[in-house]
């Protein structure tokens, strides 16, 4: 019962709001649950990661096993993606502390990795959008649920994003995709989704034992996260077909720069020059996103040919079995 403080119901409710839109959207569950985390004040870096990595271990295995029953992943391509992310996901808390044995200063490194993570995925979200325009523009995708393994480039793309899980955890559900996406373009959505979900458990999973094997586990953070995003992602898979996605996901974009902005001027990163967040400045960068990111994206459209808004939208983009003109293809916005 000496658990069950304001800081229980605080990461309570971030792990099911984490939860939700993990589950409406498939993506965001580190990129996310960490800086939030983080905010509330609730540990260390480094617990927080521990804690985040575990209940994410937990809440993705029901995802992973729903695909698998319904033979959506590839696991051919998930098998050399695990070859490549689990030793580097062992290996990068560990790199991390043999950087330096002061815990403050173990704290501040991790603060500028997970900034740098988390703009770096938002930044892969953008390109996932940009890589799709080019491809209904060309007209050359072509359906391939069983494509042949580009081996070296595959384990390249799984020590990248082992590295980046284990360090900080976000990058399985963002980074990693796009890499998919680039790397195999003839993946439909669901076989896209299968395999990185499939893959990401044992991903977390190596990353956390990691973790916890150098910080411990702070049980005080991990049961009430716990608690609150497996009910959260059950909610949010249930409504997804319901929501409008598309909106989700640019609120996603915004939130993924805010943070990152926020961790690494609260790092004291020297462009910044911060010692502690300075709330006019994230503020200023969330409204300029917000604002300029629809502009930039119209003009990206003009250059390949289509007007700046309209057809095709961001949710048809995001699907890579649309086909423009296509009678009966799926138009709502997700």
């Amino acid at each position: 019962m000496d658990w069950i403080t304001a800081a229980f119901f605080s990461i309570l409710a971030a792990g099911f709001f984490v939860g939700v839109v993990v589950g409406l959207t498939g993506m965001g569950g580190g990129a996310l649950m960490t800086p939030a985390l983080l905010f509330l004040g609730v540990g260390a870096p480094a617990t927080v990661v521990t804690a985040d990595l575990t209940a994410a271990a937990i809440y993705k295995t029901g995802g992973a096993i729903v695909h698998k029953r319904e033979g959506s992943p590839n696991l051919k391509l998930a098998m050399w993606l695990m070859i490549g992310s689990i030793p580097m996901a062992l290996l990068g808390p560990h790199l991390v502390a043999w950087f330096t044995d002061d815990i403050d200063e173990l704290n501040h490194v991790l603060v500028l990795c997970i900034g740098f993570a988390l703009l770096l995925a938002a930044a892969t979200y953008a390109l996932r959008l940009y890589v799709n325009l080019v491809r209904v523009r060309s007209g050359t995708h072509v359906d391939d649920d069983d494509p042949t393994i580009r081996v070296v480039p595959t384990l390249l793309v799984g020590m990248l994003g082992g590295l980046l899980v284990g360090i900080t955890s976000v990058g399985s559900g963002s980074v990693i995709m796009i890499a998919l996406l680039m790397l195999y373009p003839g993946l439909s959505a669901v076989k896209l989704v299968g395999t990185d979900l499939v893959q990401a458990v044992p991903l977390v999973l190596a990353a956390a034992i990691s973790n916890i094997a150098l910080h411990g586990i702070d049980w005080e953070i991990l049961v009430p996260l716990v608690i609150g995003s497996v009910p959260g992602t059950i909610l949010g898979a249930t409504i997804a077909p319901r929501v409008p996605q598309s909106f989700i996901r640019r609120g996603i974009v915004v939130v993924l720069t805010m943070s990152g902005v926020a961790l690494l001027d609260k790092s004291g990163w020297a462009p910044l020059g911060k010692d502690e967040t300075h709330p006019m400045l994230i503020a200023g960068v969330g409204l300029a996103v917000l604002l300029v990111l629809p502009i930039v994206w119209g003009f990206i459209r003009k250059s390949q040919g289509l007007p700046m808004f309209g057809s095709p939208t961001v949710a048809e983009l995001e699907d890579p079995d649309y086909r423009p003109g296509v009678v009966g293809m799926r138009k709502i916005d997700r």
